[in-house]
């Protein structure tokens, strides 16, 4: 991980404060790149001046992450491989969770390749605020027919935009492959130790990314990787190799974590790439579709967690791609500042004059559940979040960041008309059930203080024994 601060970065800047960059100082801007909500880009002084030439290489080499950022894909569905500081999440936050690839492969029949294709396409679930989706497609060769691959190719990008795998150790297969996908830049997969002479050509002449694949032999993995680095390419994704279980399956994820530690802590710059997982390898372990889908599920948590950068991946079962999801959505939260909704009053359903307003927090985790418990059960409500700087009700209430007075505040800001209810009435977690008297006496009539349950999940029989109120 790189030490660095704001200081540092700001030698390398204008120190104009010219403000085109949308900060009121270069400070401000330096401080932005270390967080990474600013790019070097941003700077246009820096980019566009001659003079300024030596800090801007200067400034790239700073701000560059410890392990490489390979761009897969074009126009809004590219996606990021990579780019990471850290050895942990703690120790400040990872910025691009891993895309998953879901296979299809040249030996499919058109209609069911179709059908897949567009499910993996128009997969979504929302979580937490936030819809999940699968990023990536791998097309995999399993007739070893270039003209097969071509074709299967073509008809996938005719019926999605994600960015591909294209994946196959025979290099003609790889070519037939970028012909028809070539300047969407697809990452091909693989180069080998038999093949890398031709797979490297493909990759220089096509300028795409390009996996190097060195099952279980890092030092022949990092040799092939400065090989490829000498020729002019370095857009590189590294597969140390993935063993599906037993003893090789610890060694993989040792793997892993070593080529973490040689980027992130060494900083061994030869070898600083994104690495790529194969969970679907689980489908070699066993016929049963559900053990296999089980498994492959339970190895995309453990790469997801030991630093697997991209995935390629079989099941689009429920029970196999929703636990993976919100494992990923989790781990590549950050943990500087909590997952939030904007503060105000929000309708669940068609409330009315005869609808109740809860109040909760702008913590998104705590918001949506409650929303989600409110409208399963056909209820029409309000909903007041009110700015905790999302953090739960509990934590809040403790902390100060819940009290009466803001709560009277959030909502005096959002011009409700409490003239307009039937039963004008605010209903408070029951965790703050201690706020209740001061908030009587801070709406002074406007509305009546009711207190709910504690769990959410308990709105529904609330509703049944306290609403209207008496």
């Amino acid at each position: 991980m790189k030490e660095t601060s704001p200081l540092n970065l700001y030698k390398q800047l204008p120190q104009t404060n010219c403000k085109k960059c949308g900060e009121e100082t270069c400070m401000a801007f330096a401080a932005g790149l270390i967080a990474r909500t600013r790019k070097v880009e941003d700077c246009t002084p820096l980019i566009e001046e001659k003079k300024y030439a030596k800090k801007l290489d200067a400034l790239k080499t700073i701000v560059a992450p410890e392990l490489k950022m390979i761009y897969v894909g074009v126009g809004d569905k590219q996606v990021k491989i990579g780019g990471e500081d850290v050895m942990f999440r703690h120790q400040m936050t990872f910025f691009n969770k891993p895309p998953f690839a879901y296979d299809v492969t040249d030996a499919m029949e058109e209609a069911k390749l179709i059908e897949r294709v567009k499910k993996i396409t128009n997969w979504k679930k929302f979580y937490i605020g936030k819809w999940e989706r699968v990023e990536m497609i791998a097309v995999r060769s399993v007739t070893d027919d270039p003209a097969k691959f071509a074709a299967c190719v073509k008809k996938v990008m005719e019926n999605s935009d994600f960015p591909l795998i294209l994946c196959s150790f025979n290099p003609a297969v790889l070519k037939a492959g970028l012909d028809v996908a070539g300047k969407a830049k697809p990452l091909i997969y693989a180069a080998t130790k038999d093949n890398w002479k031709e797979v490297a050509q493909l990759a220089f002449d096509f300028k795409v990314p390009v996996v190097l694949s060195v099952p279980f032999d890092l030092d022949g993995l990092k040799s092939m990787a400065v090989t490829f680095a000498s020729m002019g390419l370095t857009d590189l994704v590294l597969d140390p190799g993935t063993a599906p279980n037993g003893k090789m399956l610890q060694q993989t994820l040792q793997n892993f974590i070593n080529l973490r530690r040689a980027a992130v802590e060494e900083a061994q710059r030869d070898i600083a790439y994104p690495v790529m997982a194969l969970p679907i390898n689980a489908w070699l372990t066993t016929d049963d579709p559900v053990r296999a889908a089980y498994w492959e599920s339970v190895l995309t948590a453990a790469f997801t967690i030991r630093g697997g950068a991209v995935m390629i991946k079989h099941s689009t079962e429920p029970h196999s791609m929703m636990p993976d999801m919100h494992l990923r959505f989790n781990i590549y939260t950050d943990p500087r500042k909590p997952v939030q909704v904007k503060p105000g009053l929000y309708k669940v359903g068609n409330p009315g004059p005869e609808s109740p307003v809860f109040v909760t927090t702008n913590f998104a985790l705590t918001y949506y559940t409650v929303e989600s418990d409110i409208a399963s059960n056909s209820i029409d409500a309000y909903i007041l979040a009110i700015n905790t700087d999302g953090i739960g009700v509990q934590a809040s209430v403790a902390g100060g960041q819940l009290n009466p007075t803001k709560i009277k505040d959030a909502m005096g800001e959002t011009g409700f008309d409490w003239k307009g209810q039937k039963y004008p009435a605010l209903v408070l977690p029951g965790m703050a059930a201690k706020f209740s008297g001061e908030l009587e006496d801070l709406f002074a009539g406007q509305a009546k203080i009711m207190v709910g349950p504690e769990d959410s999940g308990r709105i529904v029989g609330w509703m049944k024994d306290m609403w209207p109120p008496k």
